[in-house]
């Protein structure tokens, strides 16, 4: 094994933990989404990662990530809201004003 083998090979673990970071932070959106939710008696239809970008919070570097939702309040409509995240930290969770049953 050759520098050139060592300096691809730690690369790739770079890009695959990197990636399992991201896929960790997108679970614990859902997680929280779920759960804030229920709280406040809304049926979640979707989350998407609108954008992820390197950051630093707390004097950390980390993923700065921003989702978006939809969610219903009578089952009838659909709204959209977002949620900011550093990291694993929910920074924000905002909803616009929305009809309840």
């Amino acid at each position: 094994m050759n520098l050139f083998d060592l300096v691809l090979l730690l690369g790739i673990l770079l890009i695959v933990g990197q990636f399992w970071r991201i896929r960790g932070i997108s679970e614990k959106a859902s997680e929280h989404l779920k759960h804030y939710c229920e709280l406040n008696q809304l049926q979640l239809i979707s989350v998407a990662r609108r954008k992820a970008r390197i950051g630093s919070y707390k004097g950390k570097l980390d993923w700065q990530s921003e989702f978006v939702f939809e969610f219903s309040g009578t089952g009838e409509d659909s709204y959209q809201g977002s949620l900011k995240m550093a990291g694993l930290h929910i920074l924000e969770t905002n909803t616009p004003a929305y009809r309840i049953n």
